[in-house]
């Protein structure tokens, strides 16, 4: 409750004679929450609540001018106070692309998105943004081993399967390394991406935005973990963008199997990880939310993991672990 008076306290100092009213707008997995100001004109704004000791605001003013500034529609910062740790945002609804796809809008609500992304991307300087570089691709690796397989399924591994999957860590990080370098979003998708009707999508939360691989954004949009297409669907939207992106000028492959091959090897990365944080949030911090969308996820690995001959151990592993999967990958 202080700490909500402390930002109704700030929002009243930058307008003094307005009066306002204040209701969550929104949490997320970490120590940020959103709340929505309503004016007595019926305006709206966001304010964002970064208490200081737990969050850096920086890392998100900063990628929201670069994104800003490349045309993309983020939230617009009208005060901040890094001291308190608030922001004082502009509203950017409350529809996220989650709640609006379905078979009618998916084609066009993608397509805005892989718009907004190739805008981004053209974008792009070296040394913008951190480098998503070789060590912070394996600490995201390790989440894996680490809350996945130890914590969540209670599995130790052995010194032969604990090599298997270094040999596999190692293949895939050659993969991400090896691809052209863009802005990357780090979480570009359905949760992450609202319903406007000007220069739709709005983008939220890129406050952990690099400098990495091309296909990163297109794995997290495209095998989203809160939602699931037909192979078949996403390969179409995946070629559209591909063409263009080919067209803009961006850096993508002219194979495009080769390109998919990226964008597969890319999300079997971001999937291994995602296992690994989901886990951590269920037993680290208490967040059993997310248990249900792990089966999607592994879904996603295997699928991928079973296409390519440089990650047959990782197939392999997965099924020995199968029965603690089957077990432990459902809300308790």
């Amino acid at each position: 409750m202080q700490r909500q008076q402390q930002l109704k306290n700030w929002l009243q100092s930058l307008a003094p004679t307005a009066s306002f009213t204040l209701a969550p707008a929104s949490a997320d997995a970490s120590f940020r929450r959103y709340f929505r100001a309503t004016y007595a004109d019926s305006s709206t704004k966001i304010i964002m609540d970064a208490p200081p000791q737990h969050e850096d605001c920086k890392p998100f003013l900063h990628a929201g001018t670069l994104f800003e500034q490349a045309g993309a529609h983020v939230p617009h910062v009208y005060a901040q106070d890094l001291e308190q740790g608030f922001l004082l945002l502009s509203d950017l609804g409350n529809t996220t692309y989650l709640q609006a796809l379905d078979n009618s809008s998916a084609a066009g609500l993608y397509g805005a998105a892989t718009d907004a992304l190739i805008k981004i991307q053209l974008a792009s300087k070296a040394g913008a943004l951190p480098l998503y570089d070789d060590a912070l691709l394996r600490r995201e690796l390790n989440l894996f081993p680490e809350w996945y397989i130890t914590k969540h399924l209670g599995v130790t591994l052995s010194d032969k399967q604990t090599a298997k999957l270094e040999e596999v860590f190692l293949r895939i990080l050659k993969n991400n390394l090896a691809q052209p370098n863009v802005y990357v979003h780090r979480d570009y998708h359905s949760r992450n991406l609202m319903v406007i009707a000007d220069n739709n999508p709005g983008i939220i939360d890129f406050q952990d935005a690099v400098y990495g691989p091309i296909t990163y954004d297109l794995a997290s949009l495209f095998k989203d973990a809160y939602v699931h297409w037909e192979e078949a669907d996403i390969m179409d939207w995946l070629i559209h963008y591909w063409e263009k992106a080919r067209k803009a000028g961006l850096p993508v492959l002219a194979d495009f199997g080769e390109f998919y091959r990226d964008y597969e090897m890319m999300g079997v990365q971001r999937h291994i990880k995602v296992l690994g944080i989901f886990a951590r949030l269920y037993h680290r911090d208490g967040k059993d939310g997310y248990l249900k969308d792990m089966p999607l996820v592994m879904d996603y690995l295997r699928r991928a993991a079973a296409r390519y001959i440089d990650l047959k151990p990782l197939i392999n592993l997965l099924d020995e672990l199968e029965p603690q999967i089957k077990h432990k990958d459902f809300r308790p």
